[in-house]
């Protein structure tokens, strides 16, 4: 292994915190993988060693690991971590046409990194929020309703530094590194942070009455006009306008080039 010794002094010590949760030290091994990310960047040929040496595994089993989960990157990861859902209904709501658009303006494809390192591209079967798609997560956050152009301003206001919040969950979004500790157990203070869920998500329950209770005869009848009218109307864009506006009506450059 090649970390400095106060790196892998802190490595050791948060490790030993992470497996005291458990009652066998190899049931640790996913969390220390997120812990490699959030000092690596990725699960780095240091990092898989680390957890190999400190659990007591060969590098084989550590690998077989890191290879399975989607969430445990094997090459250098962006910043941020862009996921377009493309599933059939996000796809058909426009999730094809969003992935397009942001592939064409970072100049990247699934599963790859802007030269800049700031951003990695993937393509992500469901993100299950079809209530509110398409859905774009940036690092696992959840941003609804996106369109190619409000994906593009999203992007600009990132790479600005500006403080950018998820539609659900806390903000501003933290980087890639920063939520592989969160995810390695290590808690940031903000899980109470933001609306869990949005009037969409939540519109089958209130029709049903109370958390708890069966529903009252027509209830589900009676309230379905109130609820749609109280419920806002999906911004989202077909696939033929989403389509049209991410070739003939934006106005924004095509390439982060353009953009200086």
């Amino acid at each position: 292994m090649t970390y400095r010794p106060e790196t892998l002094r802190t490595l050791r010590l948060d490790a030993a915190a992470v497996i005291a949760r458990y009652p066998a030290p190899r049931s640790a091994l996913l969390p220390l993988l997120h812990l490699c990310q959030s000092v690596d960047g990725y699960v780095s040929p240091d990092g898989l060693a680390f957890c190999a040496e400190t659990l007591g595994l060969t590098s084989a089993e550590v690998s077989a690991v890191a290879t399975f989960y989607s969430q445990f990157k094997r090459q250098p990861n962006g910043q941020y971590t862009l996921g377009v859902c493309i599933t059939a209904l996000c796809g058909l709501m426009g999730g094809d046409a969003v992935f397009e658009r942001l592939s064409q303006y970072l100049e990247v494809g699934h599963d790859q990194t802007t030269a800049d390192g700031m951003f990695t591209l993937e393509k992500i079967e469901c993100n299950a929020a079809c209530d509110y798609a398409p859905v774009v997560m940036v690092n696992w956050e959840f941003f609804d309703n996106q369109t190619p152009r409000s994906v593009i301003e999203l992007v600009n206001d990132l790479r600005a530094g500006r403080a950018v919040n998820p539609t659900r969950g806390p903000g501003p979004v933290a980087t890639f590194k920063q939520v592989s500790r969160v995810l390695a157990g290590f808690e940031d203070g903000l899980s109470d942070q933001g609306p869990g869920a949005g009037p969409s998500s939540l519109a089958g329950l209130r029709a049903a009455g109370m958390a708890g209770q069966a529903p009252t005869p027509g209830a589900l009848t009676d309230q379905a006009p109130t609820l749609a009218a109280e419920t806002p109307s999906p911004t989202a864009e077909t696939p033929a306008v989403a389509a049209e506006t991410s070739i003939a009506e934006e106005t924004e450059p095509t390439s982060p080039k353009e953009a200086g």
